[in-house]
């Protein structure tokens, strides 16, 4: 079988040490078959085997390969659309369940590092950049929102404080979050699964599930063998494929691209970034960056619809990189990549079950490091028959993208083309 290695990232040059793990070969029985092994089946699969499961977790590639170990690497709360709008959407009982547990995923992943010893230079602080006084005003209003969930954690910041944590002169003010942080994604995905083997779970890599059997007892067959369970979580998000038909009509596999400089230097490394904190600004088409360990600068952005690799990714964001910091015009690139998320139309995470035991959580449309460890909770729980706050999830409405398949693409470009053109005008 084809070995797929990880994408030539920052992240997996600088991974911690991981065991080699077997293809899956033959057959065998489990209670539960965790498809794919990011942070949505490293989380379910967690809380499973914390609650006496049986689990079993294919990956196609290797722990982390998709976007749990490509991201920006910033703990950013809530979901892609914010409460407000939910609210307007599915009314205030569905819209409480889901804003109670929109500051849970952050919290989930402190107790993984804390309970579990994980590695992943765990950082603090997460800084909303505005670029004009619209952007401030969203970030007063969603400062009372979060409150109001009981999210307390929150510092406006204005164009003078700003400048005390992010030396950028793009920024008129913006909004601190303590709660948020930043972690090395990939070590954390590769902890969670070392957690996951330290309770009795069995992860295979390279090992693609290639068809579902469904009925009572349900299949899942590879290449080389296939698993019996009585259960599925489908957790393969943007790297799915085809494999179950129905959750690919409403979702799109997008590209976001990252570059990371050579290491800067204590002392310019600082100035950049006093504090250590990530950065994201509010445009619909943001930019976001932080500091590694070894104060390297990871600066990524832009969205390439379809989930096409671009030829020159450095060419894309590094003019952005100098837009925010004209000073590292002399500072060389050592790495540069692209990872794809998977993005719905109403950019909130599609949730649900297929027949009475095949599970799914998919598209979490940009905010899936905090949203898919939440994810695995809520799963778990149902599996357990602990089911309301899944339904919450599962009771959002979703659309297929107009078009379907063959034109959803281009839709969503000339949809990001306005939304890019109203972020330059300031509107």
């Amino acid at each position: 079988m084809a070995n797929t290695p990880y994408p030539q990232s920052y992240y997996a040059a600088s991974a911690n040490a991981m065991p080699p793990r077997p293809t899956l070969q033959g057959e065998v029985e489990t209670d539960v078959c965790v498809i794919g092994a990011g942070y949505t089946g490293l989380s379910s699969a967690l809380f499973l085997l914390e609650n006496g499961f049986r689990v079993t977790v294919l990956e196609a590639a290797k722990v982390g390969f998709g976007a749990s170990g490509r991201n920006g690497g910033q703990i950013v709360n809530s979901y892609s659309r914010d409460i407000d709008v939910i609210e307007r959407s599915v009314g205030p009982r569905q819209a409480q369940l889901l804003g109670q547990m929109a500051f849970e995923g952050g919290k989930i992943i402190r107790e993984r590092v804390a309970k579990y010893q994980i590695q992943c230079d765990l950082k603090d602080g997460g800084v909303f950049a505005a670029l004009n006084s619209k952007h401030m005003a969203h970030l007063e209003s969603q400062k009372r929102l979060w409150e109001r969930f009981g999210h307390t954690q929150l510092e406006l910041l204005d164009e003078r404080r700003i400048r005390d944590v992010v030396a950028c002169d793009n920024y008129v003010g913006g909004m601190l979050d303590m709660s948020g942080g930043h972690i090395h994604p990939l070590n954390l995905a590769l902890g969670e699964a070392a957690a996951v083997e330290s309770l009795g779970g069995v992860i295979y890599e390279q090992s693609a599930a290639v068809r579902i059997e469904r009925g009572a007892n349900p299949v899942v067959h590879t290449a080389e063998g296939k698993v019996r369970a009585k259960f599925i979580i489908v957790a393969g998000n943007a790297y799915l494929g085809n494999l179950v038909p129905e959750l690919a009509a409403k979702s799109m596999p997008c590209g976001t691209q990252v570059i990371t400089t050579a290491p800067l230097g204590d002392e310019l490394a600082k100035t950049l970034l006093p504090q250590d904190y990530c950065v994201e600004d509010c445009n619909y088409l943001l930019d976001y960056y932080r500091l590694t360990r070894d104060k390297r600068l990871i600066f990524g952005g832009g969205v390439v619809y379809g989930a096409r690799d671009p030829a020159n990714i450095e060419a894309i964001i590094r003019p952005k990189m100098l837009k925010a910091f004209p000073q590292l015009k002399d500072v060389k690139i050592d790495y540069a990549w692209t990872g794809n998320f998977l993005l719905t139309l109403s950019r909130l995470p599609q949730v649900g079950r297929l027949g009475d035991n095949i599970y799914y959580s998919q598209g979490c449309s940009g905010h899936g490091v905090t949203y898919t460890h939440l994810a695995g909770k809520v799963l778990a729980e149902a599996l357990k028959g602990q089911a309301e706050r899944f339904d919450a999830f599962a009771d959002l409405p979703h659309y297929p993208f107009p078009g379907g398949q063959l034109l959803r693409t281009p839709f969503a470009a000339l949809g990001a083309w306005y939304y890019g053109l109203r972020d330059k005008l300031g509107f």
